[in-house]
């Protein structure tokens, strides 16, 4: 590594924290935690003056410089502000391709971008990548790491990006940066100790965490797959009348709709969720303009009373939340030590409201338009999350670790969702034990088809069934007990002689057979020998009390 010259030293804030130990505990798997913006520009682009732009950022923002690490001397983790650093930049022509040709090598240097791992400790921590199609059509692909920036930084990153391309690469007419130090200094003059009480209250009580699957924590996380839906401008005009009418944000609104599924999947009426919150105070005059990760990940208690109208749910969620506004910069780890495993969930909720000055759909006075283009990803570890976009047409991104949920499952929830959103909309004073979560098709195959008792049985007595899978294969493991197997054939020797031994002592069809043993091989043979006698066997636990094990025996 490079021996970089350093101007400063600066904490970290908490998300910052948990993102540098993901990255450190799991340094082989792909980078959930690798965001990408992906921006299709079609005009006179000049490339040498992006790429001089991007260097102006470099130079201008402080923690765009910051390299993580975690020195001996210290108990805390630092970022390391280089004083200098060149911007990481690459360029692939793809002009003279054919369309299908270059759209799918565009697509493969995108992927490979975000699946290159940032070293936490060498800044900077982001990549930019310039495809060209032809004289007129580029594409341009900026990788960062999220312990960076969040997605309104992003946002802010590309506004000022084209700001100062349209400058000819020059900073001029950008305001003074109000450094992301100023907001680590906030957060280290705010009273946590009031913070941790205010989280303790909120979170007593809860008796075990949420969780909608079981994910082994030594396995990496895979590459999370992505289904991408929307509700109807129909819809979605009926939600934001339904939130306005009462008092509500949209954002609530959803959350609370979003619980009432995360329920259902957990098996629980007092749900924990996890929640992106935006993390920028008021305090801090022009927050809004200013790059760094300020996003935050907190719990978001829901209790769901299935005799408590819809409404009247979401306005005490509402409440509870805004309650916690002040105290919502904690350490979602250190909000977990305080709460204990009530705290612990595995679902993730984002309502994305970033600025919405993007650099251009329309052509700018340089010719250039510039537009989202498909691929942009974000990042998360959790099983499943849930992003909304809101728009017209309320947009949505559900997020699912393959490994744990396919495809088709996120789909079925993606469908739950909206007919969830559709019921409350439909009637917002019904109870929330009476919103239906499944919709047909789900009702159909879990209430039909996963409850079909109609399964063929042959007609047969217990023996000859035993005898015809001894037939079909004696080998076949029968029994496991710990780390004995037994196969058929060797199970038939044993109940036969159990058999043999049940008629010499005059036991015949038709009696009962009292069984006194623990689980195991043994005990398989015996019940087996039992019914080959044509008697009934009677079980008798060995840790009953002794009066009842006389009862049952006599």
């Amino acid at each position: 590594m490079a021996q970089l010259e350093i101007e400063d030293l600066w904490p970290l804030s908490p998300l910052q924290e948990g993102l540098l130990f993901h990255a450190l505990y799991d340094e082989q798997g792909s980078d959930v935690y690798a965001l990408q913006a992906v921006l299709d520009i079609e005009g006179p682009l000049d490339a040498a003056i992006l790429r001089q732009s991007g260097q102006r950022l470099l130079d201008r923002h402080a923690n765009l410089r910051a390299g993580f690490r975690q020195p001996a001397a210290l108990d805390q983790p630092v970022q390391v502000i280089a004083r200098q650093v060149e911007l990481p930049w690459s360029e692939t022509d793809l002009s003279g391709l054919p369309e299908a040709t270059a759209q799918a090598r565009a697509g493969e240097a995108t992927a490979e971008e975000h699946g290159r791992r940032f070293d936490p400790a060498a800044p900077p921590l982001l990549r930019f990548l310039l495809i060209r199609f032809g004289a007129r059509r580029h594409r341009l692909v900026i990788t960062v790491h999220h312990i960076l920036l969040d997605g309104w930084s992003l946002s802010v990153l590309l506004r000022e990006l084209f700001a100062v391309y349209r400058s000819g690469g020059r900073l001029n007419g950008l305001p003074p940066v109000r450094p992301y130090r100023d907001h680590l200094a906030w957060l280290g003059q705010q009273d946590r100790e009031q913070a941790r009480t205010a989280w303790q209250e909120e979170l007593a009580g809860v008796d075990g965490p949420t969780l909608v699957a079981a994910v082994d924590p030594a396995q990496a996380s895979p590459e999370p797959g992505r289904v991408r839906f929307s509700v109807s401008e129909e819809l979605t005009a009926a939600l934001r009348g339904l939130a306005r009418g009462h008092g509500l944000t949209l954002n609530t609104l959803i959350q609370g709709v979003w619980a009432m599924l995360v329920s259902r999947l957990a098996g629980r009426s007092d749900v924990v969720l996890g929640a992106m919150v935006a993390g920028r105070p008021p305090e801090l005059p022009g927050v809004e303009d200013m790059l760094g990760l300020f996003v935050n990940t907190v719990p978001v208690r829901v209790s769901l009373d299935p005799n408590q109208p819809v409404t009247s749910m979401l306005a005490a969620l509402q409440d509870r939340q805004s309650a916690l506004i002040a105290h919502q910069y904690l350490g979602l780890a250190e909000i977990q030590r305080l709460a204990g495993a009530g705290a612990t969930f595995d679902t993730l909720f984002a309502y994305e409201s970033y600025p919405s000055d993007s650099p251009g759909r329309a052509p700018g006075e340089d010719g250039l338009k510039i537009s989202q283009a498909v691929g942009g990803l974000e990042a998360t570890h959790y099983p499943l999350s849930l992003t909304v976009l809101p728009d017209e047409r309320l947009g949505f991104r559900m997020t699912h670790r393959p490994d744990v949920f396919s495809r088709e499952a996120a789909e079925g929830f993606a469908r739950s969702l909206v007919e969830l959103l559709e019921a409350v909309a439909a009637d917002p004073g019904v109870l929330v034990g009476r919103v239906p979560v499944l919709g047909a098709a789900e009702w159909v195959r879990v209430v039909e088809e996963w409850n079909d008792t109609g399964v063929g049985v042959g007609v047969g007595t217990l023996p000859g069934v035993f005898g015809g899978w001894v037939a079909a294969g004696r080998d076949v493991v029968a029994v496991v007990s710990g780390g004995v197997r037994v196969a058929y054939g060797e199970l038939e020797v044993a109940a036969n002689r159990v058999a043999r031994d049940l008629v010499a002592a005059g036991v015949r069809s038709g009696d009962r057979v009292g069984v006194v043993m623990e689980r195991s091989v043994e005990l398989v043979a015996v019940l087996v020998g039992v019914v080959k006698v044509g008697a009934a066997y009677v079980p008798v636990d060995v840790e009953w009390p002794v009066v009842r094990v006389g009862r049952v025996l006599a």
